[in-house]
């Protein structure tokens, strides 16, 4: 019996997929005839012309440039959270700071937003979503454990032929917040040099 992990290269997407926040087919799927996408920070991914797209996120990266709405919410440094990190452990995230400017927290953002479309979320503070949140999926509620799952036996396939690929491309830039810091940037630029200065003969 082996033990098999998949890590994932987006934030988030190991909670999403707890809560059942996922598409039938994948994005693809999701996005195909969409007239209006609500994208939450999604910044990798293109989404094709013809939809309108309304942008919920933090920094103006990727997915602001394509959006005809865009709503400022916080960092994940500027409000509270729970996140599932690549393992499955729920952990807690304390605000660092406030967001600034316009910016809301994001959980606002979608409450008020329900409100004015008449289909009222029902919470008012990140303490009632939360303890909703762990009503629907209590192993939400276990902070800093490790969900244990009951086996699924897959069956064996033949493997595929393909050359595996490096995931990350450029580490210091891999999300918007890192893509908007000068700093990031910099070290981006200094490993590119890095990988690209010829090297002495021995």
């Amino acid at each position: 019996q082996s033990k098999f992990l998949v890590l994932h290269t987006a934030a988030s997407r190991v909670g999403a997929m707890d809560v059942g926040a996922v598409t039938e087919g994948g994005l693809e799927a999701a996005l195909d005839g969409a007239e209006v996408v609500y994208n939450l920070g999604a910044d990798e991914v293109e989404i094709k012309p013809g939809a309108f797209v309304i942008y919920q996120g933090s920094h103006g990266d990727r997915g602001a440039h394509r959006a005809d709405v865009i709503l400022p919410g916080a960092a994940y440094t500027e409000e509270n959270g729970l996140f599932v990190n690549t393992e499955g452990r729920p952990q807690l995230a304390m605000r660092a700071s406030h967001a600034p400017g316009e910016a809301k927290e994001n959980w606002a953002i979608l409450r008020a937003l329900s409100a004015e479309l008449e289909a009222t979320l029902p919470y008012d503070s990140m303490a009632q979503l939360r303890s909703a949140i762990v009503a629907a999926h209590p192993h939400l509620g276990d902070i800093d454990v490790v969900a244990e799952n009951d086996w699924q036996p897959i069956k064996a396939k033949k493997p595929g032929k393909a050359d595996f690929v490096n995931a990350v491309t450029d580490f210091y830039l891999t999300n918007p917040i890192a893509r908007a810091s000068q700093l990031m940037a910099e070290l981006s630029a200094n490993a590119k040099a890095r990988a690209n200065a010829p090297m002495a003969a021995e």
